[in-house]
């Protein structure tokens, strides 16, 4: 259901919510998110241009959350590089359907409780969860 991109801004965001204060290096990112480094540099790019992160270029430098992580939530991140597509009209074009047809009325359904869900989990909730599963870490 998410795109390729939202994943990997997912993953970035996540890892930089457990360092808040530390920038890290788009090279760091890459190795701790498992993110192909070319695409994570399109994808910092547009969390940069949506201002969820900042960079800092030259020694020390790096990417760093400037959203809090007790706002920022899934949907937030997943809006500014891939957003859920809602379901408004007739996917066919369909002049007789003013209205969603029960097939795609549920699909809508199914979307608007995706972002829903994503809406209630914030960045904190992720990077400290009690889960001894952390995100982006091999378990010990």
């Amino acid at each position: 259901m998410l795109s390729k991109t939202a994943e990997y801004a997912l993953r970035a965001i996540a890892c930089m919510g457990s360092q808040v204060g530390s920038p890290i290096s788009a090279d760091q990112l890459a190795v701790q998110t498992k993110v192909p480094r070319r695409y994570l540099t399109r994808v910092l790019q547009d969390l940069a241009a949506a201002g969820l992160v900042t960079s800092r270029p030259g020694p020390g430098g790096g990417y760093e959350l400037c959203q809090s992580i007790d706002k920022l939530t899934i949907l937030d991140v997943v809006n500014t590089v891939a957003p859920i597509e809602r379901i408004r009209n007739c996917p066919l074009g369909l002049k007789s359907h003013t209205s969603l047809c029960p097939l795609h009325a549920e699909l809508d359904k199914a979307y608007a409780a995706t972002e829903a869900a994503f809406a209630g989990v914030t960045i904190r909730e992720l990077v400290e969860s009690a889960s001894p599963i952390h995100p982006l870490c091999e378990s010990m």
